[in-house]
């Protein structure tokens, strides 16, 4: 929207906006804070001076704005607001996007006799009311109010996210008889104390014991808005906090995006952005803009790209390519007259950066498949041009008469990743940096590789099928059949009840690989699918990366509009590759 009509609806000039930047806001009335305790202050840690009283922070407001306000919520346990870097380099950044934001400071310590959070949750809605109140005057639209918050910051932001139809307090003037508390959309980032085993403290049993349970304290009622939360994998206030979330949004049919980090603790996007961490930061705050960008808070989304269009240009122009049968020479077992006969490709790039190979394969209902489509070919074509070796292969389908749908392309699988493995020493490469990737059915085929390599699919055939089939990483996208409430169909119950559990031909063995997964929130192969497979991973110590992408449905990434999630999600596999040394 232009600038000046923007302001000339919310009825103030851009001038007179900026007269108000730096302005300290307290919450409450003389003498009228609730629960008022004299151990408590509101300061950020960084202050010389530190009053008792809980206030707003306005910053100057963008230079185009986009009328949206962020509250920005710092971390501290309870005991303090202790994330000074964190609130500059959110102000630097949203405002930079046209986000007017406000930083809120809360009473800490923690209160005495009271829940940790009781006063903060008082100061949250009285602050959430003063900002809604403030729009017009400030330029940003009333309904356009969202909170990026960290750690107890994170927790006391989803108690105003679930919980705002619940009174913290006794309404003390018309300003809370008036106003709503709700906020329009919540971004957490390591959520802490949420889960019923870290009430307070890190999480005494990893936040998913069988009787592990997200705090009552969280309401999820009506005015519940959409959610985008980011946790690393080794967090000690448990990532199970925001995936347990997550499938409650996902149960309510709540947008939201779930974004996790495998080997990385609290608060590993770091305080100091600038220095250390700045490729971590700058890929969580990417995670966030998508988010954003995505649910259209900062306007219209644009066209949607087909993928196809976007690469459609192959790197291997000079390269090395090879096409061969996968059983060549060899009696093919369960074999089927009906199916298609199963090849690979191999995709050499002339300048080779990488000793890495990547191998990819579509869905396709293990009905059909083939490597030249969307699920493929971009990715393929994206990798070479970055000097990784790509093979690509085409499994037996349609599915197999008298035996489980997966069965003839795991053997196809496991033959395919044997002959690889057999081949890259010749060209210069590495045999033990080998990864497989599908998507769909082709996901649920991945996930076969990845937890069931120490199980034979076939009969040895050759010296060939002497070799290991273990992959040493994989990237699953929105794999299906995944859950027992959708073996071989769309998730049922969404894959949300604790009765929908992964399916039993995943053997999850000591081979088991890091993984990747990308999925659509609102995909009726249900993102639950990802999700669980990552809990169980995580449970067996083994660290992985997940992406879940709001509103977006099955097959995300055909069309997409650019600066979202589905636009660049072949990004987040690059960023997982380099976090694990595979490239």
């Amino acid at each position: 929207m232009n600038t000046k009509l923007l302001f000339a609806i919310l009825g103030v000039s851009a001038l007179a906006a900026s007269a108000f930047a730096g302005e300290r806001v307290k919450i409450w009335p003389k003498g009228l804070m609730p629960c008022f305790q004299p151990h408590q202050i509101a300061a950020m840690t960084d202050e010389k001076e530190k009053g008792n009283e809980p206030y707003l922070e306005w910053f100057d407001p963008p230079a185009k704005p986009n009328g949206t306000c962020m509250i920005l919520i710092s971390g501290g346990s309870y005991s303090a607001c202790c994330d000074v870097d964190l609130i500059k380099a959110w102000r630097e950044r949203f405002t930079a996007i046209g986000c007017q934001c406000v930083n809120f400071v809360y009473r800490t310590p923690r209160p005495k006799g009271l829940p940790i959070w009781q006063t903060a949750w008082q100061d949250g809605q009285r602050a959430v009311r003063m900002v809604r109140a403030d729009a017009a005057k400030r330029g940003f639209d009333p309904n356009k109010i969202g909170t990026v918050s960290m750690s107890a910051g994170s927790h006391l932001a989803l108690l105003l996210a679930t919980s705002s139809l619940t009174p913290a307090y006794e309404p003390i003037d018309n300003l809370d008889k008036e106003v709503p508390c709700n906020i329009n959309w919540a971004i957490t980032a390591a959520i802490a104390y949420a889960v019923n085993d870290g009430v307070g403290t890190p999480n005494m049993r990893g936040g998913d014991a069988i009787d592990a349970k997200l705090d009552s304290c969280f309401k999820f009622d009506e005015k519940t808005p959409p959610m985008c939360m980011l946790h690393g994998g080794i967090d000690l206030f448990s990532p199970m906090a925001s995936t347990l979330v997550y499938r409650e949004l996902r149960k309510r049919k709540i947008p939201a995006e779930l974004h996790l980090f495998g080997g990385r603790n609290h608060g590993f996007w770091g305080n100091n952005p600038d220095k250390d961490n700045s490729t971590a930061y700058d890929n969580w705050f990417g995670r966030m803009h998508e988010f954003m960008k995505q649910m259209s808070f900062l306007g219209p989304l644009e066209k949607e790209v087909p993928l196809l269009d976007r690469y459609n240009k192959d790197f291997h122009d000079k390269s090395k390519y090879v096409k061969k049968e996968l059983w060549a020479g060899v009696q093919m077992p369960y074999k089927q007259d009906h199916q298609c006969v199963p090849y690979l490709e191999w995709f050499v790039p002339e300048k080779l950066t990488s000793k890495s190979i990547q191998i990819i394969y579509s869905g396709g209902a293990y009905q059909f498949n083939g490597p030249d489509g969307f699920e493929v070919a971009p990715f393929r074509r994206y990798l070479n041009e970055k000097g990784m070796t790509v093979v690509t292969m085409k499994y037996r389908t349609p599915r197999p008469k008298g035996l489980a749908k997966h069965t003839t392309a795991w053997a196809d699988l496991q033959r395919c990743i044997r002959l690889v493995r057999a081949e890259a020493p010749k060209l210069g490469l590495d045999p033990n940096k080998i990864g497989i990737m599908g998507s769909s059915a082709g996901g649920h085929l991945t996930l076969m590789g990845a937890t069931s390599s120490r199980s034979l699919a076939y009969w040895p055939q050759d010296q060939i099928d002497y070799i290991s089939c273990k992959a040493n990483w994989a990237v699953g996208i929105y794999p299906a059949y995944s859950l027992t409430d959708g073996v071989d169909v769309e998730n049922v119950g969404g894959g949300n009840g604790d009765d929908a559990r992964l399916v039993p031909e995943f053997a999850f063995d000591l081979d088991t690989c890091p993984m990747v997964f990308i999925h659509g929130d609102a995909d009726g192969w249900a993102a639950m699918n990802s999700v669980k497979a990552w809990e169980q991973m995580r449970r067996m110590g083994i660290q992985s990366d997940l992406h879940t992408l709001a509103t977006r449905h099955h097959c995300f990434q055909m069309k997409a509009s650019p600066g979202t999630g589905s636009y660049t999600w072949m990004d987040r596999i690059w960023e997982f590759m380099n976090a694990k040394g595979i490239r």
